[in-house]
């Protein structure tokens, strides 16, 4: 029913899934902060020069756990006051958003790419745009109902959930495709 205090970031490690963001708004909150997080060969010079330092500063506050399986993310989550999905790209779908939902942990993500789609504002999270209504986001997910948070994921992203769209969608499609066999 409520988290265990600190914030989460799951995820890769790069410039364009912004764990420096999530650094800064847990550092300016006085907020434990969480990073499980791969650091790909192709990042591994963004996390040396960037992130490692940044950890480095906020001491205890910032622990970097590294990757980790899908068998320790529900606890991660779960565990999660919120889940900071602060991305500077045009994210196609953000699974991590949907996980953390799962568990009933509120998101608080920026408006970028797909989150405006995914993140129900004031219900499942809050999305914003700055560093400064992140942080006053942060600080309200506490009123947010987890239940409900769990509620809308298994209305909107759950295996049967999902297969009922699908087998909506084929019906509308095979309709259109054949009118006449439509009306048998």
């Amino acid at each position: 029913p409520k988290g265990e205090g600190y914030l989460a970031f799951l995820g890769r490690i790069s410039p364009e899934k912004r764990p420096d963001r999530a650094i800064e708004i847990a550092r300016r909150l006085g907020k434990p902060l969480k990073i499980a997080a791969k650091v790909d060969a192709a990042d591994q010079r963004y996390f040396t020069e960037v992130i490692e330092p940044l950890i480095r500063a906020a001491g205890p506050q910032v622990e970097f756990i590294g990757e980790i399986g899908d068998g320790e993310k529900s606890a991660f989550l779960g565990r999660a006051e919120a889940l900071l999905f602060p991305i500077d790209w045009p994210e196609p779908f953000g699974l991590v958003m949907i996980e953390a939902m799962a568990c009933g942990t509120p998101v608080v993500a920026y408006a970028c790419g797909s989150v405006p789609e995914v993140i129900e504002d004031g219900v499942t999270g809050f999305i914003v745009r700055t560093d400064d209504q992140a942080c006053a986001a942060v600080a309200r997910v506490g009123a947010l109902d987890r239940r409900r948070v769990r509620q809308r994921f298994e209305a909107r992203f759950s295996a049967t959930a999902m297969a009922r769209r699908y087998l909506t969608l084929y019906d509308r499609l095979g309709q259109a495709a054949c009118p006449l066999a439509a009306r048998a």
